[in-house]
């Protein structure tokens, strides 16, 4: 007979687990513990098979019926229901471990490490994925979609994070196209967010535009005391157009003072591809006092503490700041614009060999291509030529003010 709600009730428990049937396959299993778990048997590709339903009293006799009811409708579709929750539940357990975050972790340590990216770029990417993780990180990745991936981005968009909120969305989008590639997900949700943010303010790096000022820089530096490599290095910085970050990784293997000239890997520079630097007679001269006092091993521009790491970022900015020039005055990254300002109002210089000074990308790249061979003499030339142009403000400053 079928079972009744009372009855059910009645039941106790026993030494050993028994059974009590309903009807069509459904029965109660009561346990020596005391629980009382719902059970369907049914016969599957000729052999017989069981799926638990659930615990009673949180499911009913009613609830119990219903769900062995739409089971035994997928069973005469031919559906197996307990292998199809068995899949299910391996698809779970994918997608539980294909989160965001892991596939955003797998992409930085495999993809980006693999392709030799800068540790200044690995750092970069390993703190968006953190500015992330609290909205997204524990999300399967085949799961997130637009609206839950601009929510994070609207977030640093709103305490004034622009350029930030940029980063994050195409950090997101290159973990997106990995996981794609990898088989983890199928869309992009970042590719329709473009509008949906608001452009970046134009950021300026302070800089020096004015002869007279630049010389006072320059002989502030000549009697600026601290450590040597620091001094060397503010000496170095004026005459060399490369960015702060890419001469602090400077590595003296990159080095060669023979030809004059200093050939910084693809890894290490904005535009993913290799930059060669002509080396003046000046800088060749303070490259090798350098030599004599950070080794000429490893990084040419090591830390105070430890010859493992580089110079840190701020070390340049704090001793312009202790020389008495304010933050809105110059930077580290302001020598960039001071050399382009000066060449390009010197009229003696073709504005392309400038550019591929600067390194700064050509988005027609057979043109890019041509250029970095075509202007590589004029760019030697241009380089002795800077230096001896900032010799001469040093000089013409120093004795204007004896």
């Amino acid at each position: 007979m079928p079972l009744t709600a009372p009855q059910i009730r009645t039941f106790s428990p026993g030494d050993t687990p028994y059974k009590k049937t309903d009807e069509r396959g459904l029965y109660l299993e009561v346990f020596p513990s005391g629980s009382k778990l719902w059970r369907l048997k049914y016969y599957a590709a000729g052999k017989e098979k069981r799926i638990a339903l659930g615990a009673w009293p949180e499911v009913t006799l009613q609830m119990a019926r219903r769900t062995r009811d739409e089971m035994r409708l997928r069973i005469a579709r031919g559906e197996d229901p307990a292998l199809t929750r068995k899949r299910e539940k391996a698809t779970a357990k994918v997608s539980a471990a294909n989160t965001f975050g892991s596939v955003a972790s797998e992409y930085i340590e495999q993809k980006m490490v693999g392709e030799g990216r800068a540790e200044g770029t690995l750092l970069k990417a390993r703190w968006f994925l953190d500015l992330l993780k609290p909205a997204i990180g524990s999300m399967p990745i085949s799961d997130v979609d637009p609206q839950m991936m601009l929510a994070p981005l609207k977030k640093l968009e709103a305490r004034g994070n622009r350029e930030t909120a940029k980063k994050c969305r195409s950090f997101a989008s290159r973990v997106f196209r990995y996981g794609a590639a990898t088989g983890r997900c199928t869309t992009d949700p970042t590719a329709i967010l473009k509008g949906a943010l608001l452009t970046p303010q134009a950021r300026h790096y302070a800089a020096i535009l004015e002869p007279e000022k630049l010389g006072e820089l320059l002989r502030a530096i000549d009697g600026f005391e601290c450590y040597p490599v620091t001094r060397l290095a503010l000496k170095i910085a004026p005459h060399i157009f490369v960015r702060p970050g890419e001469m602090r990784h400077g590595e003296w293997s990159e080095i060669d003072l023979d030809k004059a000239i200093w050939t910084i890997p693809a890894g290490k520079m904005k535009a993913r591809r290799t930059h060669a630097v002509p080396l003046s007679r000046q800088v060749l001269e303070l490259f090798k006092e350098l030599k004599g006092v950070s080794g000429g091993e490893g990084f040419m521009f090591p830390a105070f503490h430890t010859r493992l790491r580089p110079m840190s970022e701020n070390t340049i900015n704090a001793a312009f700041r202790r020389m008495g020039f304010s933050k809105d005055e110059m930077t580290a990254h302001g020598f960039r614009s001071t050399a382009s300002t000066m060449l390009n109002e010197s009229g003696l210089w073709h504005p392309d060999a400038i550019e591929r000074a600067l390194a700064h990308g050509d988005s027609n790249a057979i043109r890019g291509t041509y250029n970095r061979g075509h202007y590589w003499d004029e760019r030697v030339r241009m380089a002795q030529w800077w230096s001896d142009h900032l010799d001469g403000l040093r000089q013409k400053n120093k004795a204007a003010s004896q």
